[in-house]
């Protein structure tokens, strides 16, 4: 079982600068060895810029970079000490120490 969440794996990418979508993707992939689909990918874009979360930079074409806001990045530090804690909570109740 591989848990997922698209907006958070998103903003994890874009956490280390801007990029375009196919390039969101690609560091996606380093990191999980799967690549999101187009409807997840633009999806999750569309839902974290509604919340104001990331905002899309000019650019040439197609190619339009996104970053994340100082909002986002508050938001994707808080979910991810959540995670922390569960997944902590989760190793020490199966009797697996953490990695």
């Amino acid at each position: 079982m591989q848990v997922n969440d698209s907006q958070t794996l998103v903003l994890c990418v874009l956490a280390d600068g801007p990029k375009h979508g196919y390039a969101i993707n690609g560091a996606i992939e380093r990191l999980t060895g799967e690549r999101l689909g187009p409807g997840s990918l633009y999806g999750a874009l569309t839902r974290l810029e509604a919340k104001g979360f990331v905002e899309h930079l000019a650019g040439e074409g197609r190619q339009r970079p996104v970053r994340l806001t100082a909002e986002g990045r508050a938001a994707l530090e808080a979910e991810l000490r959540t995670m922390a804690h569960v997944a902590a909570v989760g190793l020490r109740n199966l009797g697996a120490s953490p990695a």
